[in-house]
């Protein structure tokens, strides 16, 4: 989606931004690529700098209740210092690297309902204008991928994802936000758990994999979370028996007796603090994770599912339009 706006604070006559990313679905910590294609107004104009703004939309929980807003995560100046002529078209690429807790959108190319943005800020003389704005998608790490398909095999669904604003203590967290998976439990675990979530906070030496469960109560006692933290590497997750490994994560999830604390097992690592107390719906809860023997595969329960995430996305970046043009 490519919004081409004339910059807002100089009125007609203006120069024109509009940033291509090109095609596919970075994962995190990679490389995002493309080509801001600027075009010159009426009059020579001094294009101060050329910035990307990395934004996600993110829920978050107050004391009044819940709401939503527009978070930038990054921001990376790719150009600038220059002279655009009147009527000038120039082309400025850039090659950018996302942080590595760059929230996933996607799963073997289907949406998972996590609504990322690059705006793209040109500041001319003096004036600063948001003036175009473009739906980012990524793909997961191949520790990801892997992990959410060794839950696919082990028979656990996907009921939505959405991003939380806050920090999870005790993890190297980066970002004011994290994203929350959250899964349906498989037979095995059906009658001990009621949903899992699942937070990655990856790295350039590994990736932290907190795991919250909300455990079912019994005849005489109460449900409540158990939390923890698991830590694994970037390298060689070709070899590894994941399904054994998320089997074990999981055993050791459910048979945890605190929801606080470390367990004290070696290359495990407790987790100190609940995500939040309540768990809400996010965009697109219609879609469902079927498991089966090729693993985890994202599919959409009817054509009104895959419509309403593409409302939204849509809705997020036209209220955006509509907010930045109501400041200029």
């Amino acid at each position: 989606m490519v919004f081409k706006r004339l910059l807002g604070s100089l009125g007609v006559g203006g120069p024109t931004v509009d940033t291509v990313l090109d095609p596919g679905a970075p994962r995190p910590g990679a490389a995002l690529t493309g080509q801001v294609h600027l075009k010159g107004g009426d009059a020579d104009f001094d294009i101060e700098h050329i910035t990307l703004e990395l934004v996600a939309r993110v829920e978050a929980e107050h004391e009044e209740g819940e709401s939503e807003g527009v978070v930038v995560f990054e921001r990376f100046t790719v150009g600038g210092g220059f002279r655009l002529g009147a009527g000038e078209l120039r082309n400025v690429p850039f090659t950018v690297a996302l942080p590595w807790e760059t929230p996933v959108t996607e799963l073997h190319g289907q949406g998972l309902g996590i609504v990322l943005g690059v705006r793209t800020e040109l500041a001319v003389a003096g004036a600063k204008d948001k003036g175009d704005l473009d739906q980012l998608s990524v793909g997961p790490l191949p520790a990801q991928e892997a992990i959410l398909e060794a839950f696919g095999g082990l028979g656990f669904g996907f009921r939505s994802a959405d991003l939380e604003y806050g920090r999870i203590g005790g993890t190297g967290q980066q970002l004011p936000f994290y994203q929350e998976i959250e899964l349906t439990p498989g037979a095995r675990y059906a009658h001990q758990v009621t949903e899992i979530e699942v937070t990655f906070l990856a790295g350039p030496g590994g990736m932290e994999v907190v795991l919250e469960a909300d455990r079912r109560g019994g005849p005489f006692s109460s449900g409540h979370d158990a939390v923890n933290r698991f830590t694994v590497s970037h390298e060689g997750v070709e070899h590894q028996d994941w399904t054994a490994i998320v089997d074990e994560w999981m055993r050791r999830l459910v048979e945890h007796r605190a929801s606080h604390g470390t367990h004290g097992h070696t290359g495990y690592h407790g987790h100190d603090e609940h995500h939040h107390d309540g768990h809400r719906s996010g965009p697109g809860m219609g879609t469902v994770v079927a498991a089966g023997a090729a693993g985890l595969a994202v599919g959409v329960v009817g054509g009104m599912v895959a419509a309403e995430v593409v409302d939204e996305v849509g809705d997020f970046f036209e209220g955006d339009e509509e907010e930045a043009e109501d400041e200029g």
